[in-house]
């Protein structure tokens, strides 16, 4: 009897939560009009009459699926439920190479993302459910790069949001995350200043032979010109043993790829001038891989300098890259947080587009 009460009970809050839900979820599939590229996602719709505004949700470095899986979290999946429950459309997309999703994501480039972006706003304008001139992205990381270069070359993008999104040249935002990084790392000082030194000696070599067939020679040339020298330190530290590596296999193959080669010349200043549609740009203050108050005033001086006043930027604390409150605020922490997108930065989102849309 006990069990059946019990039952009843969960079926009872299963049929309450699916009541009290504001949206429907569909799985969709489209292809690009530019190239091969089938898509696979899902749209949530808020009920009631539309057309509704409409986001698009883009997703940062390496391969992600439609709900942002990350260390556990799925913040493509809170941010769609949190924007949805308050009358926004959102359609979040699996990667190229990821789930339903065709494509090869380690031959793309952040441009091939930025059509990515656009082949869904040209999906979205085909639905009676949305209205054709409020369509938006929303980039979180890389994907805020993709999105700027989608909205400088199209004008059927509405507005932006930026989650950590990138507004900083290629090659500086390179060394600056890597900075960040070894800084908050475990490594002793004189290991943090031999990490920084061949770090943007590769980084700078990369950058000046990113169009160049001998790229990865000169990697190599750089290296080992640096290694001879960095040995002689070594040596005067009077250490037992040298625990230092540089992965110079591993980078210099990820630095000839064509993604890399695209992403250390991009340039934000140029990009962002041409921007003429409202920006929300968010940031966590704890963020390692994108500065948040550098990116931040990143994207208001670069789009202001193309007469574009329309940007509204807020600094968060106490949120990593993924808007997940953090104390180290390292990768290996994020998949001990129990909290999920940041409810913060979900307000402003929601206030921002209510106010402006």
């Amino acid at each position: 009897m006990k069990r059946k009460i019990a039952s009843l009970w969960v079926l009872l809050l299963f049929v309450n939560l699916a009541y009290a839900q504001s949206y429907r979820s569909e799985e969709v599939m489209f292809r690009s009009a530019k190239d091969s590229i089938t898509y696979g996602g899902t749209l949530t719709i808020p009920k009631g009459r539309g057309p509704f505004t409409a986001i698009v949700i883009i997703s940062g470095t390496g391969k992600q699926d439609r709900d942002g899986t990350m260390g556990g979290h799925k913040i493509f999946l809170d941010m769609a439920d949190g924007l949805s429950t308050n009358g926004y459309a959102v359609l979040r997309l699996d990667d190229r190479g990821v789930g339903k999703t065709t494509g090869v994501y380690e031959q793309a480039t952040t441009l091939d993302f930025a059509n990515d972006a656009l082949a869904a706003v040209a999906y979205l304008r085909g639905l009676k459910e949305i209205n054709a001139k409020k369509i938006g992205l929303l980039g979180h990381s890389e994907g805020g790069m993709a999105i700027s270069i989608a909205a400088a070359n199209n004008k059927q993008v509405a507005f932006l949001i930026s989650i950590a999104g990138l507004a900083s040249n290629g090659l500086d935002a390179l060394i600056r995350q890597n900075r960040d990084l070894v800084a908050n790392s475990q490594l002793p000082g004189y290991d943090k200043a031999r990490s920084n030194e061949i770090n943007e000696l590769m980084f700078h070599t990369a950058y000046q032979y990113a169009d160049s067939a001998n790229m990865e020679a000169k990697l190599n040339e750089t290296y080992n010109l640096w290694k001879v020298k960095d040995d002689a330190y070594f040596k005067t530290l009077n250490k037992p043993f040298d625990h230092f590596r540089f992965p110079v296999y591993s980078y210099v193959k990820m630095a000839t790829s064509s993604w890399y080669r695209y992403f250390i010349r991009y340039n934000a200043v140029k990009t962002l001038a041409q921007i003429k549609v409202p920006i929300l740009a968010l940031n966590g203050d704890r963020d390692l891989m994108v500065a948040g108050q550098e990116n931040l005033q990143h994207w208001k001086a670069y789009v202001r300098q193309g007469g574009n006043s329309q940007v509204e930027t807020v600094l968060i604390p106490n949120l990593n890259h993924l808007f997940l409150p953090c104390v180290t605020c390292n990768q290996a922490e994020i998949p001990t947080i129990k909290a999920g997108f940041s409810d913060v930065a979900m307000k402003f989102m929601i206030n921002w587009l209510q106010k402006k849309f």
